[in-house]
């Protein structure tokens, strides 16, 4: 089985300054870490291919420094690593990452699955694995939350919605977007890490792609951007109560708050 997992390198804090002009997050000089939900996704591929073989390709888009999330996936286990990175690329918005991502797919060859994480911490919109999909004309499942069987043309998996918990079929080649919980993601390895500090990480650029056209692309390719991102008001206020009538005093407050 041939797998690729989509990953990508997010703030490891919340407390990320905004690009007042384009309203991009300014990521320079931000520790960075892997996308947590992309770990599960990681995972997943690992032990699908303790049970089935194969061959596990990661990508993910980004400045070259990205290239760190890639050799920790290798540190976990996956075979060949993917950085798309170019300035062009920079400020895209979900419809030209996902774009770009398909594009870089293309390149790399066939997969029978690809694997995302159901959503990233820094944008959160949960959109670009299905639009994945969509630009390479594949089906897609999210919401993954368990793998029921991978059979050789096909896999068949739980969906977590809303209401309900549904198992489809879908056939391969297909996409799907895992949940948090779906499998434990193990620690990097050091000796893996060691092992795989030379391996070689193919680096894709625009001009490598079959479509050129920078109009498709980055803040040229967005349809959409961000007209500001600012950190939620807070109002939190302590009290500290002493006394007999402490009980009575916090049910009047619950009862004022309309909680009770």
């Amino acid at each position: 089985m041939k797998i690729l997992v989509c990953i990508k390198q997010v703030p490891e804090t919340n407390r990320v300054n905004v690009d007042p002009v384009t309203g991009v997050l300014m990521r320079d000089g931000v520790d960075s870490k892997m996308n947590p939900y992309d770990l599960y996704a990681l995972e997943t591929a690992l032990k699908l291919r303790e049970e089935k073989g194969g061959r596990i390709t990661v990508i993910t888009m980004g400045p070259p420094q990205a290239e760190a999330v890639v050799r920790e996936a290798f540190a976990m286990g996956a075979d060949a690593g993917i950085l798309l990175s170019d300035r062009k690329f920079g400020g895209a918005d979900v419809l030209a990452t996902s774009y770009t991502l398909s594009q870089g797919i293309k390149k790399a060859g066939h997969f029978d699955l690809i694997l995302c994480g159901k959503q990233t911490t820094d944008g959160d919109t949960a959109q670009v694995g299905a639009e994945i999909s969509e630009w390479l004309g594949i089906p897609s499942v999210s919401n993954v939350r368990k793998i029921i069987m991978a059979e050789e043309d096909s896999i068949t998996v739980e969906m977590d919605m809303p209401r309900d918990v549904e198992t489809v079929k879908v056939r391969f080649p297909c996409l799907l977007a895992v949940d948090k919980d779906i499998f434990q993601p193990r620690l990097p390895s050091y000796l893996k890490k060691m092992a795989t500090a030379d391996r070689e990480i193919t680096v894709l650029s625009l001009t490598d792609m079959d479509d050129t056209d920078e109009k498709h692309y980055g803040l040229n390719g967005s349809p959409t951007q961000v007209q500001r991102i600012f950190p939620p008001s807070s109002d939190v206020r302590h009290e500290y109560w002493e006394g007999e009538s402490v009980a009575e005093r916090l049910f009047d407050m619950l009862k004022e708050q309309k909680f009770i």
